[in-house]
């Protein structure tokens, strides 16, 4: 048997992958995160599928399961929110799978900071202005950041902050962001990408805590900050398409 790591993307079950579609509806075990993963994309079980949800649930439970499902030889769908490599807590699931031999595969999903720039209609990444994207978030009361990954690092780099698990702690990234970004730059609070009550916010830095206090907005959201995020702005045109800039496809200038 194998366990598959299924991302289930930000919410819309039409944002499975084929391939993730495909092994929700041929498992016969089905473990899936109920308070981020609609129930919508694990109905696609088979019929009589074993389909828990496992927000109640502790590590060595969810693990019990799928070692249960071994003896049965049964391949189980591990359903995570988003993509499983960003936050998806696998890592110490695999540990214990190693330990006990089991196959495992990963298939990739739709992350919740990809989703959010489709819904905003935009690119996070414009020429001369943020050509990076950092992926990050708030301890909070998570496990504690490396010493060295601060937002105050982040900021110094000018790119496109994608913070996770942020929404409480509005006013302590106000604290470390606006020295370096600027009480005016554009941030984006993504509230439920993805699903039907979706909030799309657009503010700034200084705005951001009055406007989500005012939506009564206290989790599942995605914050975004960053130069690239405002509307309108003059830039150049990326050097991709530019028929002055041969590259290997293309390469005698016009």
């Amino acid at each position: 048997m194998t366990v598959f790591f299924v991302g289930a993307g930000p919410g819309d079950p039409e944002l499975l992958t084929l391939k993730a579609a495909r092994i929700i509806e041929s498992c016969p075990v089905c473990l899936y995160a109920g308070s981020l993963v609609p129930s919508d994309v694990v109905a696609r079980a088979p019929e009589g599928a074993r389909v828990m949800d496992t927000a109640p649930m502790t590590l060595d439970e969810t693990h019990a399961e799928i070692v249960a499902a071994q003896a049965r030889g049964q391949d189980v769908a591990r359903v995570h929110s988003g993509d499983p490599s960003l936050y998806g807590a696998i890592a110490e699931q695999i540990r214990r799978l190693e330990v006990d031999g089991i196959a495992y595969e990963i298939v990739p999903g739709v992350p919740a900071y990809a989703a959010a720039a489709a819904a905003l209609g935009q690119e996070l990444t414009i020429p001369e202005i943020a050509q990076s994207v950092v992926l990050t978030r708030m301890s909070m009361k998570s496990t504690a950041m490396p010493a060295g990954e601060t937002l105050e690092n982040f900021a110094r780099t000018g790119a496109t902050l994608a913070i996770h698990l942020g929404i409480r702690a509005l006013r302590e990234i106000e604290r470390q962001l606006i020295p370096y970004y600027g009480a005016d730059c554009p941030a984006v609070i993504a509230y439920r990408v993805g699903w039907p009550d979706q909030i799309l916010i657009r503010g700034t830095l200084s705005d951001l805590r009055e406007k989500a206090r005012a939506e009564k907005i206290t989790r599942t959201a995605l914050i975004l900050v960053g130069p690239a995020l405002a509307r309108g702005r003059d830039f150049r045109d990326s050097a991709l398409y530019d028929p002055h800039h041969p590259h290997v496809l293309r390469p005698v200038a016009k």
